[in-house]
């Protein structure tokens, strides 16, 4: 070797790119260009095909933000290239952007089949293999003008090719009716490349041989033989290729490097197993619509590199989009279709979108899996039996049963190496959730799903790998993600250079299916990781976006209530149940539990056609609601009271209705001291002049739930700039500033509401809180209505407790959580904002409170010893941000919530709450009791969906679950007589018979491990 290794390395990088990539394409003539600008939102590809094309050429710019272009490209292939290979070249002004964050293309032949798609890292297209010489090639291209919206670090954004000005526009999509773009502005793009030519495979294969070799020399040790080997191949390669005549001299060029690839690899190299991916964000820095194209792109460019490479695999893990696929490019999805018949193309993952898992509520995550595997059943034949979520943002402890009940055995996800203090100790172990349930799990220690299979990529994977005493196989995803295009050929070149060569780990392309048994085999006794996977990021993600969350949480428990009522109606009275309507609206919701959306990390654009759906979501359900509780009140000049929620309160049965009057009453206040004073006689709460709880005093208990001087239901205003990611994250340094909003316009008697009304200004916002107390609760409700202005800025409400809580309890999906609150190891001190659902509850043995919720998420816990030596435990509800980015004007404007504060409360008085308020009364015009469809005898034992089966036989589906965390026998008896009670999965087929149910005349008896959830098909008799 005559040259160090730094200056082979460097020689072989400025060869590659100067002179041996352009190579490929060497032989070329230029396309002949039309144009057709199209004047407002995307339209379908017939009525482009048939539009009226203008004269461009190449260097002409294009594309106003979120704009559309055609271009009709069209030439003529060259006699001389008779025999040989033809491509188009065409570069849409990609630069140095990267793949799924730039203007993308979608080639169409002229008849309107899909070809493949145009992206930075992937600008050919096929024209012959060999040419005849002389045909002619056309091509129509739908290019998206997408702005480059990027993220950078400290500095937030960066923007792609035009001005500062219409950077706001970008990310709000504009102010256009109905959601649409309001596209305007300079052009983003500049057409630059519009070519035929030859593609040169010889050179190719050339580049791919000395890519992987140079990869590999960089990621082997200084003093490595092998490195130096490579390295001495490397350069006496370089030195036969003649710079004028690359491809005359490629040949032989590969001749002095096939040694070097032919070396195998060790016995016990690393095992990669590697599947083509495409993470595509349902939406994210683009609006749905724009996530439809991507799909289309992303599939036509696969599906088009399986015809030449069989052994291609690739997994699409949303069936969401197979759906959107087709309905609106039914020929690119006959092409997935075609391509998962020949198992290339793997349908995985088993969900409808991958949903956000903190904030998603229980029935949902069910719903989640019902639709997901019964469409890739029905349209793919594919019973999944994964999990695939790379990259939302923590787990719940649940999802390992509602895995097991959706008969699915593995989970794969790659989040959690985003951890920012501690690093997770495994990449293969199993996963226990709160029940007792295990699932084998893998996170990639590649540490990407958006790899290119590059040498520092898989000698990243090898060297991060924590289970290698023990097993050495993993999983790599590779492909570029959010509409870059998925795997390339320059990918599948490495993959097939590195299956088995010295120095790197030996790769397989396969998908889950495969990778899954064999890593299970391998390690018959992994490590188990007992409850939630936390992440230590995005932590601000339980809060941002309000509206959206809000929209969720309310048309999650709609759909519940539309779902009882209807299915009550339809057994009592006959009534059709809206099977349609509701799987429609079901699937409306899933969708936007997406983990963009539903966190509230998208674009505003994405968050203004979130809240217009919510509404219309609302309206539906609604109307679906109050159809079938008119048909079971029967009419009439009394009132019908409906209780959706599954515990009896206030005499209405749990999931039934009674006739009834006026509810219990609010409290009225007394004034006292330039405060008032709230009394039911089990509950006395002192609100002062400031508006601010000084006293909450358990009469029962004769104790007081605040400390020494402590005031509740504080409002407090930190500064929130995190170092990174705007909208997700809330950094630990945002408690060192805090402003107690102490201050009050005025505090005054509600005479409407029975209540206190606390009005306060801050800044340029405006909040008003009426607080009231009902005869027989236990609870302070607290509804809020906040017109909120403030920039980078958290709101929080704060609740200071005497007791000496060693933990909190949290509502998840079926079930609930302990978290410490004490700091003691670094683990317990990353968790400083935690997710709760509808309520949080703190307590030593015998006494406890909790905070009890309609649309927050967001909570923290901190605890304090005092000078008098007792112990204050502070619970805080996450209730508004004000993040700039992706959003500049996120969650702007007036808000409504609720919460409670509910004193003297055990877990159970807690899940009792929250259920009440957000499954509220409603009342019709009536005088029919409704009996409950089914009950259950113990209060522990929560029913959370009453249905019909999907299949429409009329069978009652009723899904159950163990809610205290206990063992608990209780007897559910239903108000028809069952033909038949069978336990089933969550997609409604039978299970075998575990002990937990047993029937006989007197109701089906139930024996439940803690937390333990249940379906129950139970057939009524028929007449």
């Amino acid at each position: 070797m005559h040259s160090d290794p730094a200056a082979i390395e460097e020689r072989l990088r400025r060869v590659l790119d100067q002179r041996l990539r352009p190579a490929v394409h060497a032989r070329t003539v230029p396309l002949a260009v039309e144009v057709w600008h199209v004047p407002g939102e995307p339209v379908p590809v017939a009525e482009a095909l048939a539009a009226g094309y203008g004269p461009a050429r190449v260097g002409d710019r294009w594309g106003p933000a979120w704009s559309t272009s055609w271009f009709r490209l069209a030439g003529r292939v060259p006699r001389e290239w008779a025999g040989l290979p033809v491509e188009a070249v065409v570069d849409l002004g990609f630069g140095t952007t990267a793949p799924g964050f730039s203007t993308e293309g979608l080639a169409y032949r002229p008849d309107g089949t899909a070809v493949k798609a145009l992206n930075p890292r992937n600008t050919h297209l096929p024209v012959a293999s060999p040419a005849a010489g002389g045909e002619e090639a056309v091509f129509y291209v739908e290019a998206a003008a997408n702005p480059v919206v990027m993220h950078t670090g400290p500095d937030q954004l960066t923007f792609g090719v035009t001005s500062a000005g219409d950077r706001a526009g970008w990310l709000a999509g504009g102010e256009g009716g109905g959601g649409g773009a309001d596209i305007g502005g300079e052009p983003l793009y500049q057409l630059r490349r519009a070519d035929l030519a030859v593609f040169d495979a010889g050179v190719f294969e050339l580049v791919q041989d000395l890519d992987v070799l140079g990869e590999l020399a960089r990621e082997l040790p200084e003093q490595a033989t092998r490195r130096w080997q490579i390295l001495r191949a490397v350069e006496d390669a370089l030195d036969v290729i003649d710079l004028q005549d690359i491809g005359g001299t490629a040949a032989a060029a590969r001749q002095v490097l096939a040694p070097a690839l032919a070396a195998p690899a060790s016995a016990g190299a690393h095992r990669v197993s590697a599947v083509g991916h495409a993470h595509i964000d349902s939406a994210w820095l683009w609006p749905l619509r724009e996530t439809v194209r991507k799909v289309a792109r992303t599939v036509s460019n696969v599906t088009e590199l399986m015809d030449g490479h069989p052994e291609f695999r690739f997994v699409m893990s949303q069936a969401q989009q197979l759906a959107w696929l087709k309905e609106h490019r039914p020929e690119v999805y006959a092409r997935a279709q075609e391509k998962a018949r020949t198992g290339q193309f793997l349908p995985t993952g088993s969900l409808w979108v991958e949903p956000d898992t903190n904030i998603t509520g229980g029935e949902s995550l069910v719903r989640q899996f019902v639709h997901g595997k019964r469409f890739y059943l029905a349209e793919f034949g594919v019973e999944t039996e994964d999990m695939w979520l790379p990259d939302t943002f923590g787990y719940n402890a649940a999802l390992p049963q509602l895995m097991k009940l959706a008969g699915v055995r593995w989970f794969l996800t790659q989040k959690i190496s985003w951890n920012t203090t501690n690093a997770f100790p495994h990449h293969t172990f199993l996963w226990e959730g709160i029940d007792g349930s295990r699932v084998f799990s893998h996170f990639p220690p590649v540490d990407s799903y958006n790899s290119g299979l590059t040498g520092a990529e898989l000698a990243h994977a090898e060297r991060n790998f924590r289970d290698k005493a023990h097993t050495h196989r993993s999983l790599v995803p590779f492909g570029y993600g959010d509409g870059g295009g998925g795997p390339t050929r320059e990918m599948l070149a490495r993959a097939a250079r590195v299956a088995d060569l010295e120095g790197s780990p030996r790769l397989s392309v396969e998908g889950p299916a495969e990778f899954f048994p064999k890593a299970r085999a391998e390690y018959p006794e992994p490590p188990v990781w007992v409850g939630e996977l936390y992440l230590e990021f995005h932590r601000g993600t339980l809060t941002s976006q309000h509206r959206t969350k809000q929209g969720n949480r309310r048309s999650e428990h709609l759909l519940l209530e539309a779902e009882l009522w209807s299915a009550t109606a339809a057994l009592r009275t006959g009534a059709p149940y809206p099977y349609d309507a509701l799987d429609r609206l079901w699937k409306t919701v899933l969708l936007h539990q997406f983990h963009d959306i539903l966190p509230g990390t998208s674009i505003a654009w994405v968050h203004r056609e979130a809240e217009q759906t919510y509404a219309e979501v609302t309206r539906e359900l609604r109307e679906l609601v109050d159809t079938a509780q008119r048909a079971l009140a029967g009419g009439g000049g009394g009132t019908v009271v409906f209780n959706a929620a599954p515990h009896a309160r206030d005499g209405v049965p749990a999931m039934g209705a009674a006739p009834r009057g006026a509810g219990p009453a609010a409290v009225r206040p007394v004034p006292s001291g330039g405060g008032f004073v709230l009394d039911n006689g089990l509950v006395r709460v002192t609100v002062d002049g400031r508006g601010l709880i000084t006293s909450a005093y358990d009469v029962g208990a004769g104790r007081e739930a605040l400390p020494p001087g402590a005031v509740a239901n504080l409002l407090q205003l930190h500064q929130d700039f995190p170092n990174r990611w705007d909208a997700w994250d809330i950094d630990a340094f945002y408690r060192n500033a805090v402003r107690d909003l102490t201050e009050a316009e005025s505090v005054t008697a509600d005479e409407g509401a029975g209540g206190v009304r606390v009005v306060r200004g801050f800044g340029d916002s405006r909040v008003e809180q009426v607080l009231t107390l009902r005869e027989g609760a236990r609870q302070v409700d607290i509804d809020t209505v906040i017109d909120w202005h403030e920039r980078e800025k958290l709101l929080k409400a704060a609740f200071p407790l005497d007791v000496r809580a060693a933990h909190s309890t949290a509502e998840i999906p079926f079930g609930h959580v302990e978290r410490p609150t004490h700091v003691n190891t670094s683990w317990d001190a990353a968790k400083f904002e935690v997710c709760a659902h509808r309520f949080l509850h703190v307590g030593e043995p015998g006494w406890g409170a909790a905070l009890v919720n309609d649309s927050t998420y967001g909570h923290d816990i901190t605890r304090d010893v005092r000078p008098d030596g007792g112990t204050t435990t502070t619970v805080r509800l996450s209730l508004l941000r004000a993040a700039r980015f992706p959003d500049p004007e996120q969650d702007q404007g007036r808000h409504r919530l609720r919460y409670a504060f509910a004193v003297g409360a055990e877990v159970p008085d807690a899940i009792r709450a929250g259920y009440r308020m957000n499954l509220p009364e409603r009342s019709v015009p009536g005088t029919a009791a409704v009996a409950p469809l089914v009950a259950v005898d113990h209060d522990g034992v929560v029913v959370t969906s009453v249905k019909l089966a999907d299949d429409r036989s009329g069978d009652v589906m009723v899904r159950l679950y163990e809610a205290h965390g206990r063992r608990a026998r209780a007897t559910l008896t239903a108000s028809f007589a069952p033909a038949s009670v069978t336990v089933t999965d969550l997609l409604e087929r039978p299970l075998a018979d575990d002990g937990s149910c047993t029937a006989d005349g007197a109701g089906v008896h139930l024996a439940l491990r803690p937390f333990q959830i249940l379906t129950l098909r139970l057939a009524p008799g028929r007449p």
